[in-house]
């Protein structure tokens, strides 16, 4: 009886090897599927990685543009070149005797205007230092050692 129940439950050969081969073809068909993803994904990456350093070529000769543009512009404004375009329209330079002032009304002259007082020529002291820290090493000594001896000549007398 038990053996009946085994061959009910056991498959034909060719059915196993079925299985068998649609396993092998889904793990084919899986790794076929990653590779694919792969290489689209390293294609894109390739091809972007491409077009930045073509941007970034781009970007130099840009920089380089501007600058040479600059200079141009440079050139144009320096003070040589703007004079002889001002002499080539008929402008000359200003002469002190060709000047004239003319008075405007309601406008007064510049004022003088004091931000800060005046400076003074009187020497202030210098209060912020005690005598006892101006006083040198020597004096120091030299003090001490004379109230010293006032004193003790004054007790032996």
């Amino acid at each position: 009886m038990n053996q009946r129940i085994i061959q009910a439950y056991r498959q034909a050969p060719w059915r196993v090897q079925l299985q068998w081969i649609g396993l092998f073809l889904l793990i084919l068909v899986a790794g076929m599927l990653i590779a694919g993803v792969y290489l689209y994904v390293s294609g894109r990456a390739a091809e972007t990685g491409a077009r930045i350093k073509a941007l970034e070529v781009e970007r130099e000769g840009l920089a380089i543009r501007i600058a040479d543009m600059r200079t141009q512009l440079a050139l144009l404004n320096s003070s040589q070149v703007m004079l002889e375009r001002a002499e080539k329209l008929g402008f000359r330079p200003v002469e002190r005797e060709d000047l004239v002032y003319l008075p405007a009304a309601g406008v007064s002259g510049r004022e003088v205007v004091f931000l800060a007082p005046p400076p003074t020529s009187v020497m202030r002291e210098n209060k912020l230092l005690r005598p006892a820290y101006t006083q040198s090493l020597w004096d120091l000594f030299y003090q001490t050692a004379y109230q010293y001896l006032n004193t003790r000549g004054g007790q032996g007398q």
